[in-house]
């Protein structure tokens, strides 16, 4: 039996490009395991699923904070917890997403000569992917344009495959996305994404603007967990805390598309030619990858972009009319886009780096 070890987390994008791949890797006779922190998303999202093997792991903070102090001994203790269990497990390969769980799997798998290929969902290569990049064979892109951002060992190792894509996403029925929220076929659905922890900015420029949109549109509202507003019932108005079975359904209702600009998400929107507005996070709250996704996704002509502190309701609902009034050549452009599912492609490196050994 050939095994794989998955492992990536901290956010749903480190782990949302595994749940695309798992059911492919089973048809191909793949045993698939996965190592994530004791209480991440990750494991929440395929716990279920999988053998799921817990292990200590230091956040890499890009700020001062007192368990900056702490976290290398949890690496170094998460090394320890990852070398176990590999070895128990004797997996043929380890694909990894990034975050931070990702940092002490991957120098585990490289002491015990297992062959490690990363993932990298955003134009730039983010801390985790960089720091593991030394023990890795395969560094796979989801832009051609990230070759540009790489340097030395790590783009001598870079692969551009694109971003699994989950299948169930593309077998969204309009029908049921507007039965699940009590909507018409008569006037446009917006959807808010703001991302698997929400985002506070999204969710009370959309709040604070209710009256004036649901004038306009049907508002499907992705508002993050602990962020449901009960109290605020307007028709066309639909919130909740997360999409999962779901998920497929409002996306085929939705006409226009307000999101963060996370990678996995708006690469998901292009596959579903879903016209979309982006609001990447700010400097302040990132390292600026979501900025970079946005603008490379606005030069294409896939989206546009409204900067965190230009947000507010005059803006939005300008930029709205404009998404709606070309949303046809927004449809047309991601039809074409040379982005696509890389899925395949990834499942074959697999392969191939496994055979290698």
């Amino acid at each position: 039996m050939k095994r794989i070890v998955l492992t990536g987390g901290g956010t749903a994008g480190h782990v949302t490009p595994h749940l695309a791949l798992i059911p492919h890797l089973r048809q191909r006779g793949w045993e698939v395991h996965y190592l994530g922190t004791q209480d991440g998303i990750e494991r929440q999202l395929v716990g279920s699923q999988l053998p799921y093997y817990p292990i200590s792991a230091g956040k890499l903070r890009r700020y001062f904070s007192w368990r900056n102090l702490s976290d290398p001994f949890r690496v170094i203790k998460g090394v320890a917890d990852a070398y176990r269990h590999l070895r128990r497990i004797q997996p043929s390969i380890v694909f990894s997403k990034g975050g931070f769980v990702a940092v002490p799997v991957s120098l585990a798998a490289w002491l015990l000569r297992i062959p490690v290929i990363l993932h990298e969902s955003d134009l730039t290569p983010g801390l985790a992917n960089r720091l593991c990049a030394p023990f890795a064979r395969k560094l796979c892109v989801a832009f051609p344009d990230s070759l540009n951002y790489l340097k030395g060992g790590a783009a001598r190792k870079a692969v551009v495959t694109g971003t699994p894509i989950r299948e169930e996403l593309l077998k969204g029925s309009r029908e049921k996305g507007l039965a699940i929220c009590g909507f018409s076929d008569r006037r446009p659905v917006l959807l808010v994404i703001g991302g698997s922890l929400g985002s506070a900015l999204l969710n009370r420029t959309i709040r604070e603007n209710l009256a004036q949109l649901t004038g306009r549109y049907q508002i499907i509202h992705i508002c993050g967990r602990g962020n449901l507003e009960p109290e605020m019932k307007s028709p066309g108005y639909y919130q909740l805390e997360y999409a999962g079975e779901e998920l497929p359904h409002l996306l085929a209702a939705a006409d226009l598309v307000l999101s963060r600009a996370g990678a996995n998400a708006i690469v998901e929107l292009v596959a579903l030619a879903k016209p979309n507005v982006l609001v990447p996070l700010s400097r302040r709250a990132s390292r600026g990858d979501q900025i970079l996704n946005a603008a490379s996704f606005a030069r294409q002509g896939l989206s546009l972009v409204i900067q965190e502190e230009e947000l507010n309701g005059k803006v939005l609902h300008e930029t709205l009319g404009e998404l709606e009034k070309d949303r046809e050549r927004f449809i047309a452009a991601m039809q074409s886009s040379p982005i696509k599912d890389g899925t395949s492609k990834i499942l074959n490196l697999i392969e191939e780096e496994a055979r290698r050994g």
